[in-house]
């Protein structure tokens, strides 16, 4: 037995069920027209009331009756319908903080990668305008360092005298990392070297070209443009590639206050009593 309490819609052949409380937390709204009877726009059908909107984005208003907020995916682009439909549901604030171009215009997201090369060395910068996508980048990046392995009287393979042992890359800011590969001189005469390995790839890559070619795949891959190629110290020999990518917002939240308590639950009683 269904309670009084639950409302069930079916907006476009979608059904929702929610309280009567939820429909009636902005008073000025269109859903609590049609709880009274007084909006021509809403049919009952089998005991559900039926409405011939968007069903799917009827889900994103549904949502901001119930918490006051509207999170919308990272992925959404159907702004100017949504605010169509919170015109049309008389949701005034909502639908005109949609339409403002600042909640819905692309942005710009810049990542730069410099490369440095140096005899047997590779330096490597990279700066992202996003610290979340630098972050992200900075966990698939790992640089290994041979650590030597002292004979005591026998000899032992080459192969097992080197061990490698990962080591944290540079971080200088929340934007930008920095890392090296190649051999190197350690103490005394002996020679150490690091190595790189971008996953997924499984690689330890020790020449600093290839570890360049690697990283520029992964920065396309991800959906990336390069815009420019350019040499900032021609002495020094370092490349500098710089990449854009579109960027909505991930997520967008509008507040708005809901009228007072008092005069909602003075509205309930008025429709609980009213008979259909």
């Amino acid at each position: 037995m269904s309670s009084p309490d639950v409302i069930t819609l079916n907006v476009g052949g979608m059904k929702f069920s929610t309280l009567t409380s939820t429909l009636l937390r902005f008073p000025e709204s269109k859903l609590v027209h049609m709880l009274d009877g007084s909006d021509q726009d809403f049919r009952i059908i089998n005991g559900q009331y039926f409405v011939d909107r968007d069903g799917t984005l009827f889900n994103y208003i549904l949502d901001y009756l119930r918490t006051a907020q509207l999170t919308l995916p990272s992925d959404f682009s159907d702004y100017e319908r949504l605010q169509r439909e919170a015109e049309f549901y008389q949701l005034p604030s909502l639908a005109e903080q949609l339409g403002q171009d600042s909640f819905y215009r692309p942005r710009m997201e810049i990542l730069e990668v410099r490369f440095l090369l140096q005899e047997t060395h590779a330096f490597f910068r990279i700066f992202c305008s996003c610290n979340t996508t630098i972050e992200a980048l900075a966990d698939r990046i790992v640089m290994y360092i041979e650590q030597p392995v002292r004979a005591q009287g026998w000899s032992i393979p080459s192969a097992l005298q080197k061990p490698l042992a990962p080591v944290p890359l540079q971080r200088p800011s929340h934007h930008d990392v920095v890392f090296q590969c190649g051999t190197d001189y350690s103490t005394g005469d002996q020679f150490g070297a690091r190595y790189i390995s971008i996953k997924p790839d499984q690689r330890k890559l020790l020449n600093g070209t290839n570890v360049l070619g690697l990283l520029l795949d992964v920065v396309l891959r991800e959906g990336f443009r390069l815009v420019s190629t350019r040499a900032v110290a021609a002495e020094e020999k370092v490349e500098c590639y710089t990449f854009e990518r579109k960027k909505k917002p991930e997520v967008l939240i509008i507040t708005e206050s809901p009228k007072p308590e008092k005069y909602v639950v003075v509205q309930t009683k008025q429709i609980k009593n009213k008979k259909r």
